[in-house]
């Protein structure tokens, strides 16, 4: 049963949500970060009240539940874009094929030059899909579970802040490689920044998040033996 405090912990936290995302809508600045700063201002806010995370988690946990229609909507921009995924696939499976495998490889390889634990490095390669993948993978090539998800977090809250400034300072504008971009390398946080500029770079971004994730999933054992060579 829903209780007085879970529902202003709702209430309150999609006002922060509006507020910061009107706030970035009309300056677009970098650090008006919709998920970084929500979830600062929140935790702020918790602190002020003196309310443990235990009285925010129902809250929490009732928002967790919509996200599954969440993403299913995300299907939407996608059949909008049908004709232009269509036209363009082989460049998208290439394009986010090489990313997603950048990604992977060139984190655990630095984690590897740094003489971190192996378990790291086995736990950052799935840094750029989402925490299902993520944890599943770890689990597999031993890694730590809990230590991926922290790196998938991270990954995607610096994507979102940082991403679209990154393209904005090469000078990329296109819709269909940025949302691209955003959906390899920061998966769903990469797509809410997307779908805040339009909504074909929503639809690619969509589109990369999932390609980013199976591809991960098939290139880590390759990945993995490569890292064995090298160590």
């Amino acid at each position: 049963m829903w209780t007085v405090t879970t529902l202003l912990c709702v209430a309150g936290t999609l006002l922060v949500y509006l507020t910061i995302n009107s706030l970035y809508l009309r300056y677009k600045h970098p650090l008006i970060n919709v998920v970084g700063l929500s979830a600062a201002v929140i935790i702020i806010a918790l602190l002020l009240c003196d309310l443990p995370y235990t009285a925010y988690e129902p809250a929490k946990d009732i928002m967790t539940a919509l996200m599954g229609a969440a993403t299913v909507s995300l299907a939407l921009p996608l059949y909008r874009f049908r004709k232009l995924l269509l036209r363009d696939a082989a460049a998208i499976l290439c394009s986010v094929g090489a990313g997603a495998f950048t990604a992977m490889f060139s984190a655990g390889l630095m984690v590897q030059m740094g003489g971190l634990p192996r378990e790291v490095a086995m736990s950052i390669l799935s840094k750029g899909v989402s925490i299902p993948f993520a944890v599943q993978l770890a689990s597999i090539y031993d890694g730590v579970p809990s230590l991926a998800a922290a790196f998938v977090v991270a990954t995607g809250t610096l994507g979102s802040l940082l991403g679209a400034w990154s393209l904005d300072c090469i000078r990329d504008t296109a819709p269909f490689s940025r949302g691209l971009t955003l959906g390899t390398v920061s998966h769903g946080q990469g797509v809410a920044a997307a779908l805040q500029e339009n909504e074909e770079a929503g639809a690619m971004a969509g589109l990369a998040m999932i390609l980013a994730g199976i591809l991960t999933a098939v290139f880590a054992p390759g990945v993995v033996w490569l890292l064995r060579i090298l160590a």
